[in-house]
Order: structure tokens, then C-alpha cells, then sequence
């Protein structure tokens, strides 16, 4: 009995780590070939770093890929979308958990309708308003529709619905404090797992996203790394891979960093708002 249960355990381990493997290789791949120069990226695949880092960075810098700028835009963008998102989602999920008004079935089933529309069928709609607006080429049509993001919202009622008792407002109110201020002091501090969660992952897709700021920004002072990452377009006779995925390479290494440690909010925060009851 101890011995199929050892060797079940040891199955379990060698799937775990064949998965570590299995996730960690891509980016491990990317990081290897912005070590290489193109030839050898065209001879097959290593997983051994290759000497060409220094040549691939000057190439890099050599079709204005403004590193230290692109990481600027993307933090700027990414940093106040995140906190406008978890912040009014937030604010939105306890008024649906904490107050009974009339329509809070209806207006719970649109912001699920909501999380089912692709945010692609509005790119041109968005366009138009935000040029009609004269906020082409500014951060805050990156920034300020973070506000309304029914998926964070969602995910936060969840969470709220395993933590949340009347009985916590009602002592507050008796105690002279107004819903702000129950809001501010009581609910926030108590929803920390979920909100690092949600910002994390807000924070991620912020930085990630190409699509958008592609439609919106045309200076190149403001594109964002993502952005920047397209700019290494091939020449006529020669592709230096080796830049490209030097490029690559720097725009994901603070997404890498940022789930190395803080795995364990993303992990802790899913699991509590998958819990209910």
C-alpha cells in the first residue's frame, strides 16, 4: 500500500516537473536566441546561449528601438490602467454583494454579457470618438477605459461573496462611519488578495497589449514596448533575428519577474475567489 502510494506520488512529481519544463522552455528559447546571431538562429535550435549580445544590441539600438522610453510608455500606461481597474471594480463589486436595489439581477447578467463581447468589435467606434475628442496620440484612452472592466469585476464579487458579512458595515455605521469610509477602511484592507490578483494580471495584459495603442499612437516618443517590438521589420537582404528576439526578450522580462514573485497572491487570490459558501 505505501509503495503504490510512493510510486503515485513519484508520478505526480515527474508530470509536475515535466510541465516546469514544458512552460519555462519558450521563454528560455527567446532568451537563448537574443544571445545568437541570425545565422545560427537559421541552423536550428540551442539551448545553449550563444555570444552575439553585444552585436544584437547595437543593431537594436541602431533602428531606434528607445528601450529605456518603451519601458517608460509601457509602465505609465500600464501602472494607472491598473489602478483605475481595481479600484472602481472594486468599488462596483461590493455595491452589487453589500446594497439590495431594484435591477441588481439585470444589471449583474449585463456586466456577464459584457465579459462576452470582444473588445475588437469597438476598436472602430473608439477611434472615431477618441479622434473626434483630439486624444490621438495621449495615454488616456489607454488609461481611462481600465475604469469599466466587467471580467475584474466579476472575479472581485466572487472573492467579496466568501469574505463579506453585513454584520462588518453595520458595526462601522453604528460606530459614526460613512459607506466611503467602510468601503475605504473595512472592505479594501479585506479584499488585498483579490485586488493583487486582479492588478496583477490588470497590469500584465495593460503592458502586453499591441493592438490598441497601435490604432491609437503614431508618435513614435510614446509607442510602447510592445510597439517597439514591431519596428524591428526585416531589411531587403538580411533579418537579424538576433535583435529581433532581443527585443522580445525585453519586453518580456518584466511580465517573467513580475509572476516569479508574485505567483503566490495569483495562486492564493484564484483559489479564495473560487471558494464559495
Amino acid at each position: 500500500m505505501e509503495n503504490s502510494y510512493r510510486a503515485k506520488r513519484l508520478l505526480i512529481y515527474v508530470f509536475l516537473v515535466f510541465l516546469t519544463i514544458l512552460s519555462i522552455l519558450p521563454f528560455w528559447v527567446v532568451l537563448v536566441n537574443a544571445t545568437r546571431s541570425a545565422e545560427q538562429i537559421q541552423q536550428g535550435l540551442s539551448l545553449w546561449p550563444g555570444g552575439n549580445l553585444q552585436y544584437n544590441w547595437s543593431v537594436l539600438m541602431g533602428r531606434g528601438f528607445n528601450v529605456f522610453n518603451g519601458f517608460k510608455n509601457s509602465f505609465l500606461i500600464a501602472a494607472g490602467a491598473t489602478v483605475l481597474n481595481v479600484y472602481f471594480s472594486a468599488l462596483t463589486a461590493y455595491g452589487v454583494i453589500a446594497y439590495e436595489f431594484r435591477g441588481k439581477k439585470v444589471l449583474f447578467a449585463v456586466i456577464l454579457g459584457l465579459i462576452m463581447i470582444p473588445q475588437q468589435i469597438s476598436m472602430i467606434g473608439f477611434y472615431q470618438f477618441m479622434n473626434r475628442l483630439g486624444l490621438l496620440n495621449n495615454f488616456l484612452p489607454l488609461i481611462l477605459p481600465a475604469i469599466a472592466s466587467p471580467a475584474t469585476v466579476f472575479f472581485l464579487k466572487q472573492y467579496l461573496e466568501t469574505i463579506y458579512h453585513p454584520d462588518l458595515a453595520d458595526s462601522a455605521r453604528l460606530d459614526g462611519a460613512g459607506e466611503i469610509k467602510i468601503f475605504h477602511r473595512i472592505m479594501l484592507p479585506l479584499m488585498k488578495p483579490g485586488l493583487a490578483t486582479m492588478a496583477i494580471f490588470s497590469f500584465v495584459t495593460s503592458w502586453n497589449n499591441f493592438l490598441m495603442p497601435l490604432i491609437l499612437i503614431n508618435d513614435t516618443e510614446k509607442y510602447t514596448l510592445p510597439m517597439l517590438v514591431q519596428l524591428l521589420k526585416t531589411d531587403v537582404y538580411r533579418t537579424e533575428f538576433g535583435s529581433m528576439y532581443l527585443g522580445i526578450s525585453l519586453s518580456i522580462i518584466p511580465l517573467l519577474l513580475i509572476y516569479l514573485f508574485l505567483s503566490k497572491y495569483i495562486v492564493g487570490g484564484v483559489t479564495a475567489g473560487g471558494i464559495k459558501g
